[in-house]
């Protein structure tokens, strides 16, 4: 599994204003994690709640949005989840396979992909 951190860019859905946003590139996270206060600045609100699990498999109910997001200089519609206090901002997989991006772990960045219609 690759870890590592790098900047993303996080805005409504209009793409007016955008925010940056440090977060871990995890390999094994499925939706985009952004801080809370990030999202309500930036006037994002929840539009619908879902539950995740945790690796040590306790479940919580989380918010969630969709918002333009900005990685590496290619942009995507995604859903992200309103992350609560002390949660670390995490790049999923959904966001990057909308900016087709995937993770080089070994040298700690991300790198072109191709689409997949198989």
């Amino acid at each position: 599994m690759g870890i590592f951190n790098l900047t993303i860019q996080i805005a409504k859905l209009n793409g007016k204003r955008f925010e940056d946003v440090e977060v871990m590139a995890h390999t094994g996270a499925i939706t985009t994690v952004v801080p809370r206060p990030i999202l309500e600045g930036l006037g994002i609100q929840p539009t619908k709640r879902e539950t995740f699990e945790y690796a040590g498999g306790e479940q919580v109910q989380l918010d969630m949005a969709e918002a333009r997001a900005r990685v590496d200089g290619r942009e995507t519609i995604t859903w992200v989840i309103f992350g609560e206090e002390g949660a670390s901002p995490l790049l999923g997989s959904y966001t990057l396979e909308g900016v087709f991006l995937g993770v080089d772990p070994y040298n700690q960045r991300l790198i072109p992909v191709t689409g997949s219609l198989k």
